[in-house]
Order: structure tokens, then sequence, then C-alpha cells
């Protein structure tokens, strides 16, 4: 008998057993990862980080997007801020913003003067105690022109916005963010009711809609809007701030293609309008929050393609942990190999039975990472906020790598214990 022969089943006049179901081979399997349980949990080791760090990384990364997609929402779009510089006295540099460079002057030239421009709102702002009846709260007040509200993407949920009649007359009137509405009213309607924003009486006309977070961790709600003429003449007192200027500008346009034009154009603009030289330093500083939002993205884009490297790195040395203890175990079979084989045992079988080896260690590998990923996620969005979103398609997709990391590394031992010669393994006294 040839070994062609000899590996396609018994040997001349045996009787030729019935093949192996799916069944049997699953039960072999299990018998023969449960026979040495130790060495298959420190086999599976590498896959088990492998996965938990793929769903930790596809969680988190899902989850920035999601933050910053919402951040870019709540910041308005298309939108270019402007803000006071800093300046110098005696050699020394002052904070940025210490600087009173911006005016009305400012706005209206960049109104005329820009046709690029749609939305544009100066502001002036600074905080205070807040007082409704026995209720307290310390918060942020804005000094706001119209054009604030879309371009910074607010709306009125409750109530109304300003009249032109509160802009021009210094109304007393305020808009209040979602915060504010429940430290100082709790479920009480807050429209119509009358706070002290400092010392001043005001009447509540409005409510903002919620926008929650930041994205640099602070309350967006926990504000409240005035009209800029009101700011100044009754709360910006300790702000020593002259006539008529504004602390910041905010810039809206219509297309996010006109945003790198309209602020080449407002660098230009205001370096002549404050008769800055050229090669002199700038008294304002110009940001597109676009470009801030999109290094943003940029950083994160690369936390996750290291934490995508730290992931694939564990699969290929989990694997490779797989494919060597499995062909020691092809090493230490090899009398078994040759026995079944004697017995009707074809390659196919023998093949089959160390592929369901390795594909049982990488799956198992595959729960208990999963089970990790899962839990650091949690630990991850309730110990250290980061933003997580955790869904089926990550389970199947961590579950999709484990069964490919068990198959491509589990082929070559069970192909090569498939290739013995029964003779050989018969004879070999391992």
């Amino acid at each position: 008998m040839n070994r062609s022969e000899s590996l396609s089943g018994p040997w001349p006049g045996a009787a030729r057993p019935r093949r192996m179901s799916l069944r049997d081979v699953i039960e072999m399997a299990v018998f023969a990862v449960r026979g040495n349980w130790l060495r298959s949990v420190l086999t599976a080791l590498g896959v088990i980080i492998g996965i938990a760090a793929v769903i930790v990384m596809v969680s988190v990364g899902r989850g920035t997007q999601a933050e910053l997609d919402r951040t870019i929402a709540n910041l308005g779009s298309n939108r270019i801020e402007i803000w006071n510089g800093s300046g110098r006295m005696g050699g020394v540099r002052s904070a940025s913003g210490s600087v009173s460079s911006l005016d009305d002057g400012d706005i209206a030239a960049i109104r005329n003067e820009i046709p690029e421009v749609r939305y544009l709102s100066g502001q002036i702002r600074g905080s205070t105690q807040l007082v409704n009846a026995e209720r307290n709260w310390n918060s942020q007040w804005v000094g706001v022109m119209a054009d604030y509200f879309p371009t910074n993407g607010w709306e009125i949920t409750e109530g109304s916005g300003f009249s032109e009649r509160d802009f021009s007359s210094a109304g007393k009137v305020v808009v209040i963010g979602t915060t504010v509405r429940r430290e100082l009213f709790g479920e009480a309607d807050p429209i119509g009711a009358s706070i002290r924003v400092g010392r001043v009486p005001f009447t509540v006309v409005g409510v903002l809609n919620s926008k929650g977070q930041s994205g640099w961790g602070g309350d967006m709600d926990d504000v409240i809007l005035v009209p800029l003429e009101t700011a100044r003449r009754r709360l910006a007192g300790s702000l020593n701030l002259p006539p008529g200027s504004v602390q910041s500008i905010s810039v809206g346009t219509a297309r996010a293609e006109d945003l790198p034009s309209v602020e080449r154009q407002l660098n230009e603009l205001l370096r002549q309008r404050h008769r800055i030289p050229p090669g002199g330093e700038d008294d304002f500083t110009v940001r597109n929050l676009t470009e801030i939002v999109s290094a943003r993205n940029e950083t994160e884009r690369l936390m996750s393609l290291l934490l995508g490297a730290v992931a694939t790195i564990s699969l290929i040395v989990g694997g490779i942990g797989i494919m060597n203890i499995m062909l020691v175990s092809v090493t230490e079979r090899i009398r078994e190999i040759g026995l079944r084989m004697a017995v009707g045992a074809g390659p196919r079988e023998i093949q089959l039975q160390f592929l369901a080896e390795a594909l049982l260690i990488s799956l198992a590998g595959g729960a208990i990472g999963i089970a990790l990923g899962i839990g650091g996620t949690m630990l991850a969005e309730r110990f250290i906020a980061l933003p997580i979103e955790l869904s089926v398609e990550v389970i199947l997709l961590a579950t999709s790598f484990a069964v490919a990391t068990g198959l491509f590394f589990g082929y070559y031992p069970a192909h090569k214990a498939s290739r013995l010669d029964p003779i050989e393994a018969l004879r070999h006294q391992g």
C-alpha cells in the first residue's frame, strides 16, 4: 500500500467507519482543549487582549466622533471668532484678551466691507450671582447682538427671544440656559418671572435649547444672555471697558468654503483699522473654530490608529501563539493521529479536528476579550469620562476578528497534521 492509499482511508478489508459529523469534531476539540486548559488559556491570552483592545478602540472612536459631531453642531456652523489680543508693558506681555482693541466700529466695518459675512455679533461677558426668591446661583452672563443666536446655534425652546426694542432700548430682559432654569426655578415656569442679576432685576423672556457639555468640558447651558447695550449699562461696571468696546466678535458665513477667504479679509481689515504697521504684532486674535475642531479630530484619529495598532499586534501575537501551541500539540499527538488514520480517519477529518481546536481556543479568547472590552469601555466612560458608543456591530466585529484569527493561524498546524504518514505516525515513540 502506497502513501496515498494510506491517507485515503482504512486498509483493504477493514470496515470503513462513518464520517465524522460536525458534532463529533466539536466534541473532540472541546475534549482536547479541556485536557490542558491552562495551556489553552495562556495560548488565548493574546487574542483576549487583542479583542478587548478592538472593542475599546472602536467604541471610543465612534463615541469620540459622535462627540465631535455634537461639538461642531453646538459651536454653530461656519463660524469665526475674534478676540481681544494681548499687549506689552515694560517688556512684559499681558494676558490674552487684556487689550480692549475691538469695538462697534470694527463690527460695522466687517458688516460693510466683507460681503461673505452672513451673521455678526459682538459680545461682552462676565459672571455674577443670580437670585430668584430663596434660590441663588452663580453663572456666566453674555451681552449679545441679535445674530449671536444663529451664529452659535442657539434656539429658544420656551418663551421668545429679544425684540428689536430690547436691543435698542437696553431692555432689562434675559434668556436663560437650562442649567440656570433648573437651579433657579426647578419645575416652575420661568417665563415672565423676575430674577436679580447682580443687583439689577431682569425679566426672563426665554429659555435656550440644551447643548450639554462643550468640547472643552464646560457646561454650555450654565449661561444667561442679555442684550449687548443692557450688559454695558447694567452689568459691565467691574470690567472697565472703554465705551463701545466688545471683548469678542462672532462671525458666521453662509458657506464653509468662504471661511479661509473671510479669515484672511478679517485679518487685513482689522490690521488696517487698528493702524498696525507691516510686521507689527496683532492686537487681536482671529480663530476659525472649524480648524480647531478639525485639529482635535485629527488627534482623535491618531489615537484611534494607535489603539488599532495595539489591537492588531495583540491579535497577531495571539495568533502566532495559537499556531505555535497547535504545532506542539501535533508533535505531541503524532501517535494518536496515526491510530485515527489507521481506523479510517482521512486527512479531512484530521484537519478539521485541529482546525476546530484552534478555532475553539480563539473563540474562547474572543468571548473573554469581549467581556473585558465591554467592562473596559464602561469603566472608561464612568471614571475617565471618555465618550463611548458601544453597539452590536462592535461585538460582531470583535467576534469576526476572533474567528479570522483562529482560522488563519490554525490552518497550517491542521494541514501539517493531516499530511502525516500513518505508518510513520504509528512508529513514533514520542
